[in-house]
């Protein structure tokens, strides 16, 4: 008879903990580890479109910032062409348009900045055709599975978006929206809890 192991206890989970920098981002957190660390050049400067500056926050249930976020960003280029396999035109892309980014919020402020092209509607499923967004992936401290959501556009029209319109109530479809600011940049704040709870997406 195999002995019993009932006296073994659960290993305590973790969350990303303050490690998640010096394995995704060590430059962020003062390891000069890589000459070019990965994801910072979102679109070179071959990629075609309008240039763009995206601002904002992440927000805990508080109202605080968090201060030690990572995000990781997916997008089309300004054609609505992935530079990924799996999209039949992605020879189309413009060389040095990665369209994936890593950003790092300040430690301090706990506010994000990242430049990009504007990315062009994409091809959905069944024919249907998404409205610009970029894809945004977040892992933080007190973050036990990464957080997915979409950045949208306020100067956009987003009412046929096969996935906002899953989201029945138009506050919540708020949450997505970037706002243009009188100086041009976007701003975009992520709220993790409460009234303002940006919409996460189980994918």
């Amino acid at each position: 008879m195999p002995q019993s192991l009932d006296y073994l206890k659960e290993t305590a989970s973790q969350t990303a903990g303050p490690y998640v920098h010096i394995g995704l981002a060590p430059g962020a957190a003062g390891f000069q580890i890589f000459d070019q660390e990965l994801g910072q050049e979102i679109a070179g400067p071959n990629a075609a479109g309008e240039r763009i500056t995206i601002k904002g926050r992440v927000i805990d249930g508080t109202g605080a910032p968090v201060k030690d976020v990572l995000l990781e960003t997916w997008q089309a280029n300004a054609a609505g062409v992935y530079a990924h396999a799996e999209d039949p035109r992605h020879a189309q892309v413009e060389d040095g348009f990665r369209g994936w980014g890593r950003v790092i919020t300040n430690f301090e402020t706990g506010d994000f900045t990242f430049d990009t092209i504007k990315p062009g509607s994409v091809r959905g499923r069944n024919g249907s055709t998404q409205a610009p967004h970029i894809s945004i992936w977040i892992v933080a401290r007190g973050i036990n599975v990464g957080l997915n959501t979409r950045m949208y556009f306020d100067d956009e029209d987003n009412s046929a978006d096969p996935v906002i319109k899953l989201i029945e109530q138009q506050h919540r479809r708020e949450t997505l929206l970037a706002k243009r600011q009188s100086d041009g940049t976007y701003l975009f704040e992520i709220y993790l809890q409460g009234d303002k709870e940006t919409v996460f997406f189980d994918v």
